[in-house]
């Protein structure tokens, strides 16, 4: 039996090189191509009896990106399987993906047989996910970890707010009522407590906290 396949990534070369290695396999029908998941929605949405066992897709894309789309395929139809293909492999990203049930994530840069691999463990009913992308989950699921036994006092927060904000020592003792000595400590206090080594360090911090916007 033939698994119907859909295939999604903007850029015409990978696009062209994915197609022409499952053509060459004998159980695979690619049914439709796409530069962006908004051409895949709308392909389902006028195809819906059509079956679909994988959608293939990569994560940045135009109008609608790989997370967005898979996001959309598990609301609409949980029957469909869905692969990750991309280059972007940060911990945030895949945490997403896993946590809106995507079936298996694997670089750009993976080997064919890794990828026919993949494709195959998926349709079979099983996750898949490269060394690669497990190791950066479980580094992101740690540092999450370690972030929420990190407590900050609220007095903490009012400063590397105001130092990823970039006020000067000065100001930020004039805002919080402080001195300059005591705001100095609470800076020393802060990089060792966060494990940081300098103020770019602490910026960091409270973007990733959300203290501040991006």
């Amino acid at each position: 039996m033939k698994h119907n396949i859909i295939i999604v990534d903007d850029h015409k070369m990978f696009l062209d090189g994915l197609q022409s290695i499952l053509t060459s396999e004998i159980n695979y029908n690619i049914i439709y191509t796409a530069k962006n998941g908004e051409q895949v929605e709308k392909y389902l949405n006028i195809n819906k009896e059509e079956k679909i066992d994988l959608i293939i897709t990569d994560i940045s894309m135009p109008k609608m990106d790989g997370i967005a789309l898979n996001k959309t395929i598990k609301k609409q139809n949980k029957n469909i399987k869905t692969l990750v293909i991309s280059m972007h492999s940060d911990g945030e990203r895949i945490e997403t993906l896993i946590d809106n049930n995507v079936d298996g994530y694997v670089p750009k840069y993976a080997e064919k047989q890794e990828l026919l691999k993949a494709i195959k463990t998926i349709l079979n009913g099983e996750k898949y996910f490269s060394k690669e992308i497990k190791a950066t989950y479980i580094e992101n699921k740690l540092s999450h970890k370690k972030n929420e036994e990190i407590k900050l006092t609220k007095r903490e927060i009012d400063v590397i707010k105001l130092i990823a904000l970039e006020f000067t020592t000065q100001e930020i003792a004039d805002k919080l009522f402080l001195s300059k000595h005591t705001v100095e400590s609470y800076r020393k206090n802060l990089m060792t407590k966060l494990d940081v080594r300098n103020i770019a360090g602490l910026t960091k911090y409270a973007l990733k906290m959300k203290y501040i916007d991006c």
